[in-house]
């Protein structure tokens, strides 16, 4: 099992913490983390583009001239593609681009990228993060104690504060612990857990 040391919010090391092998421990894969990061950024594309097609766009109901004897090329219609104002060939229409893949290669996927965080020693834990009201201050402060700028930060249900203290922080997010996905962990530089946290992902990912 791999071991972490627990630091306290203020960047006081105050213990020791062992992960679990069956999460935090597994050999990394790095073809499934790049198929489910694929996957994830291709779920988050709208598909709103949209382009007319010689059928929609105006006019054109007429033939622009005879078909000989003008010495100009023959012409259908002003909205055919070659035209000024034409119709656009093959152009993008509105569609999902999503797609599914399993959900065991999602799962390890996850765990591929939270072992490479421990293996590349880019994991803190910490004790607690307890915070009364929003205050972007506070997560600030804390982020500044471990000399740390970019990070994702993984707490229980119950820290909504944290999320809502850490959402105007450039290069910073809070989520909760039964939310997380690869690529957010992989984004970011380091990833930032409080130990309530690393119990839930364990139970829920294990």
């Amino acid at each position: 099992m791999p071991k972490v040391a627990v630091y306290n919010i203020n960047g006081e090391q105050i213990g020791e913490m062992e992960l679990s092998d069956n999460v935090f421990g597994v050999e990394v894969n790095v073809p499934v983390m790049h198929e489910v990061v694929l996957n994830y950024l291709a779920s988050q594309r709208q598909g709103t583009h949209s382009t007319k097609r010689r059928g929609e766009v105006r006019g054109g109901g007429i033939k622009p001239w005879r078909q000989k004897g003008t010495g100009r090329a023959r012409q259908g219609s002003i909205r055919a593609p070659q035209w000024i104002k034409g119709g656009v060939v093959f152009g993008p229409k509105p569609r999902d681009y999503s797609y599914n893949i399993p959900k065991k290669v999602k799962r390890l996927a996850l765990k591929s990228a939270l072992s490479s965080k421990v293996r590349d020693n880019e994991i803190i834990v910490i004790d607690d993060i307890n915070i009364d009201e929003p205050k972007t201050k506070k997560v600030a402060d804390m982020l500044k104690k471990f000399n740390v700028k970019n990070a994702l930060i993984v707490i229980p249900e119950d820290k909504k504060n944290v999320v809502l203290s850490s959402r105007n922080i450039p290069n910073v997010k809070a989520v909760y612990a039964n939310s997380l996905n690869t690529y957010d962990v992989l984004k970011y530089d380091r990833f930032i857990i409080t130990k309530d946290a690393v119990n839930k992902v364990e139970e829920v990912y294990a």
